[in-house]
């Protein structure tokens, strides 16, 4: 399936948490958009594997993206390196996204700033002639670069180059992230308290949303850094 937008998470509620408006604003504009999770989260310490793949489906039908699959790769300890760029290079070229969204460049959580040069590293190494990949059932995959890379602004502050209204999505992407129930704020879950699980946590999600929608005039909106300049026709082509 060709998609028009491939996210990358390095964790199953990533996405929702960092770009489920976005995913939702394009969507709306009939765009195809996929989510790729890189691991499974096992490294949490609430629910399982097992529950947050059912979560992540759940959310997958919230948001009604056209694909999500997960990658598996080991939770904390996935690299860099040849062999992993090498698997996230062959679900690009599976999807053929035009535009990647990933990681946050660095953030508290180790594995947000790996996975975002993991990914960006992938998307060059992805569009070489000479270095082979091959689909599921283990036919070589042609070439496919993402004409641009974009990455989120997650646990820690980062200036956004991009803004996205996503103002008349916010109801859904709440929806979307509290599909991971075993993750945030649940008053009858007897899990261990963690960093996300308060209630300050969703409410800190919230007030990010309407501090990027201040910058730009609107209700909500989320921030991306980009890795190279963005060019147009016009400067009527910027709202």
């Amino acid at each position: 399936m060709k998609l028009d937008i491939l996210v990358f998470a390095a964790h199953p509620d990533d996405a929702e948490l960092a770009c489920s408006g976005t995913i939702l604003a394009h969507i709306a504009q009939g765009k195809k958009v996929g989510i790729v999770d890189l691991t499974q989260g096992e490294l949490g310490t609430r629910g399982t594997p097992e529950i947050r793949q059912k979560e992540a489906a759940l959310s997958a039908d919230i948001l009604g993206i056209h694909a999500r699959e997960n990658l598996k790769l080991a939770d904390g300890f996935f690299q860099n390196d040849q062999a992993h760029q090498l698997i996230v290079a062959a679900a690009i070229r599976r999807f053929r996204p035009d535009i990647v969204l990933t990681n946050a460049i660095g953030d508290r959580h180790p594995d947000h700033g790996r996975a975002s040069a993991l990914v960006s590293d992938a998307c060059f190494f992805a569009g070489l002639q000479k270095v082979a990949t091959f689909d599921h059932d283990g036919s070589p995959q042609e070439p496919w670069r993402p004409h641009r890379v974009y990455h989120f602004i997650q646990d820690r502050y980062i200036t956004p180059d991009i803004v996205v209204d996503i103002s008349p999505y916010w109801e859904t992407k709440v929806a979307s992230i509290m599909a991971f129930k075993s993750q945030f704020f649940d008053p009858d879950n007897k899990e261990p308290k963690t960093y996300i699980s308060s209630k300050n946590f969703i409410d800190s999600i919230g007030a990010r949303a309407m501090e990027m929608g201040h910058y730009i005039g609107v209700a909500y909106g989320e921030g991306f850094t980009k890795e190279r300049h963005i060019g147009v026709k016009s400067l009527f082509d910027i709202l």
